[in-house]
C-alpha cells in the first residue's frame, strides 16, 4: 500500500516514514498543503497521514477539499492539538482517526492497520486464501502450515494481491503500491518480485496476464 505523509517537521516525518517503510508501505512524504494537493490528485493513495499545522495553511482545509473532490482514502490526523474541539473538527472534516503527538510508532502502525481493515470491509486480522494464512498485525505468513519469511516489499505485494483474490491487479497499480515518488522503477522490477513471491508461496498461486497484471488464484 502507498501512503501519503503530510508533515513539515523533519524529525517526526523522517521517523514516521522510516518506520512505515520497514512495515512494508511505500511512502511519499510532503511538507506543505500545496504539495499534498498535487500528490493526492496524481496518485491513488491507500491512506493519508496528515499534520494540521502546515507552513502554508491548516491541514483541515486540505482534508475538506480532498473529500469534496471525491477522495476516498482513509485519513489519520497526526497533530499536537489535543483539545476535544480540535478532534471533533478533524472528524467532521472527514478524518478517520486522530493521533496526538508525541505518539508511539507502534501505535501508529496499529491504527493504520485498523483503519485499513474498516475500509476494506475486513474486520478480521487473519486472512485466508487457499492454504495461505496471513496475520496482518504481525506480518506473519504461513503456506500449508509452514512459516514463510517475506521481505517488506514481498509482504506489500502479497497484501495487495490478497485484497482482491481471483481478480486482476494491474502492473501499474502494483508499482504505485510498492514505490514512492523519486524511487526508480526498472521495467522488470514487478516481475522480479512476483517471481520471488511465487518461489515462497507456490508457483501456481499467482497467474500472469501478460502485459496487463497479476492475479492471486483461489482454489
Amino acid at each position: 500500500m502507498r501512503i501519503l505523509l503530510v508533515e513539515d517537521d523533519d524529525l517526526i516525518g523522517e521517523a514516521v516514514r522510516d518506520h512505515i517503510n520497514i512495515a512494508g508501505y511505500a511512502t511519499d512524504w510532503v511538507r506543505t498543503m500545496a504539495d499534498a494537493e498535487a500528490a493526492s490528485t496524481s496518485v491513488e493513495y491507500g491512506l493519508i497521514l496528515l499534520d494540521l499545522q502546515l507552513p502554508d495553511g491548516n491541514g483541515l482545509v486540505f482534508l475538506e477539499g480532498f473529500r469534496a473532490q471525491g477522495g476516498h482514502a482513509p485519513v489519520i490526523i497526526l497533530t499536537a492539538r489535543d483539545q476535544i474541539s480540535d478532534r471533533i473538527a478533524g472528524l467532521n472534516a472527514g478524518a478517520d482517526d486522530y493521533l496526538i503527538k508525541p505518539f508511539n510508532l507502534g501505535e501508529l502502525e496499529a491504527r493504520i492497520l485498523a483503519v485499513r481493515r474498516r475500509y476494506e470491509g475486513r474486520p478480521q486480522n487473519i486472512v485466508r486464501v487457499s492454504d495461505i494464512v496471513i496475520e496482518r498485525a504481525t506480518h506473519s505468513v504461513t503456506v500449508g502450515g509452514q512459516d514463510v519469511q517475506l521481505t517488506p516489499r514481498e509482504w506489500a505485494l502479497l497484501d495487495l494481491l490478497v485484497q482482491r483474490p481471483g481478480k486482476l491487479i494491474t502492473q501499474k497499480r502494483i508499482e504505485e503500491a510498492l514505490y514512492a515518488f523519486g524511487e526508480e522503477v526498472e521495467s522488470n522490477t514487478v516481475q522480479v518480485y512476483i517471481s520471488r513471491l511465487r518461489k515462497k508461496i507456490g508457483l501456481e498461486k499467482i497467474r500472469t496476464a501478460r502485459g496487463i497484471g497479476y492475479m492471486l488464484m483461489v482454489e
